[in-house]
């Protein structure tokens, strides 16, 4: 497949470097030029789980000048989803698949209503990554990605999709309901986010810790009970153990959240912990502890 990737930052670079590697034409596309030179001047230097080794990869400050892709998948922050994909608007033909793999509610219905629902593919992933410099990523842990249709359904492309991510060594699976797999992973971003941003530590230091399991449990239930209240059913029966799993999985990673705080960046804590607390106005669910924690990641952004 012809594969851009748009944001190269630790999990674009993972994700590219490793299709990239199984033999598909992959183009990372990063505004942070020192970055891309890097890349193009001495490859993707990725170490980690899953091997030391480094893969030479094509990167672009931008995509003028290059075809029609076959999957263009997105790896933004939220805050940038709607410009990144008018960007790359020369990328998308009839038959391109758009695939998000976002943290965050709200970024596949804003690519949809852009390039189209009928096009977009909402993807959540376990993997973590951590950003060392210019060039090089850490692979900080690995574990499954699931992808679902926007529109839902399991449809032919998305299985071809999941079986040529397995193939590339991205274990896939793919699912009907799309909403439960954002959900789903939301309440993973909502356990372990904003609780490593705020105490400085790697996601394997949550599962340590009886305050820190405590932090967790009482933001993932918050959540849960947003999404029961919205009649979402969850892909793991236990959301609280998923993410303290997830965390352990991943321990030597830091979460991106962490990364945005220690780089004084915008953080994506009103579309993870402000979601959950935003859509428990609407249905009348309390979620005190998840207002906290945005509060908390809001006034650290303000002292910056």
């Amino acid at each position: 497949m012809q594969i851009s990737v748009v944001g190269a930052g630790a999990m674009g670079c993972i994700y590219g470097g490793t299709l990239s590697e199984a033999g598909h034409d992959v183009t990372l596309i990063d505004v942070w030029a020192e970055h891309v030179k890097a890349l193009n001047e001495q490859g993707l230097k990725l170490t980690g789980v899953s091997g030391d080794r480094t893969i030479p990869v094509h990167a672009v400050t931008s995509p003028v000048g290059l075809p029609v892709q076959d999957l263009v998948i997105i790896f933004v922050k939220s805050a940038f989803t709607e410009a990144a994909i008018r960007e790359v608007a020369n990328l998308i033909g009839p038959e391109t698949t758009v695939l998000t793999l976002q943290n965050g509610l709200g970024n596949a219905e804003k690519i949809g209503a852009i390039v189209g629902v009928e096009k977009v593919v909402a993807g959540v992933t376990s993997h973590g990554g951590t950003m060392l410099g210019p060039g090089q990523v850490r692979h900080a842990g690995r574990g499954e990605t699931v992808l679902g249709e926007l529109v839902g359904g399991l449809t032919p492309r998305l299985e071809n999709l999941a079986a040529a991510f397995t193939a590339a060594g991205l274990e896939t699976r793919a699912v009907e309901s799309v909403d439960s797999l954002i959900w789903s992973k939301l309440l993973v971003n909502v356990g372990i986010n904003a609780v490593t941003a705020l105490l400085r530590v790697t996601n394997g230091e949550l599962p340590k810790h009886e305050a820190t399991r405590e932090l967790v449990r009482l933001a993932v239930e918050e959540g849960a009970r947003v999404a029961a209240a919205k009649g979402i059913k969850l892909i793991y029966p236990d959301p609280v153990a998923n993410c303290l799993k997830v965390a352990e999985l991943t321990g030597p990673n830091l979460s991106s959240m962490l990364q945005d705080v220690q780089a004084k960046r915008r953080t994506e804590v009103d579309v993870i912990n402000g979601a959950v607390v935003d859509e428990g106005k609407k249905l009348g669910v309390a979620a005190p502890v998840n207002q906290t924690l945005r509060h908390l990641i809001k006034a650290i952004e303000e002292c910056y």
